[in-house]
């Protein structure tokens, strides 16, 4: 069985007012949008501190952290995860 990708968003005050709430809205539509909210492990962490808080919004992927996330960067690292034409 394939291991599942794990992606964690952080909703600190920080991250959270930088933009995490648009991130994760993106991130439950493209999976919506693509059929696989089943096949992906989404972790909200609000007590999560990277040490990046001033980077934020962080968002982290299979252990990986991405800071400055936006719609263009969340939209990158999901098509890197899930390619449209991958089955």
């Amino acid at each position: 069985m394939e291991k599942k990708p794990k992606i964690t968003i952080c909703m600190g005050s920080s991250c959270f007012a930088r933009g995490n709430e648009r991130n994760l809205a993106f991130v439950e539509e493209f999976l919506e949008k693509r059929g696989l909210k089943d096949e992906v492990d989404v972790e909200l962490d609000g007590s999560l501190c990277t040490g990046n808080c001033a980077s934020g919004p962080v968002v982290i992927v299979d252990g990986k952290v991405h800071t400055r996330v936006d719609r263009g960067l969340m939209g990158d690292v999901l098509e890197s995860l899930f390619p449209e034409n991958a089955k």
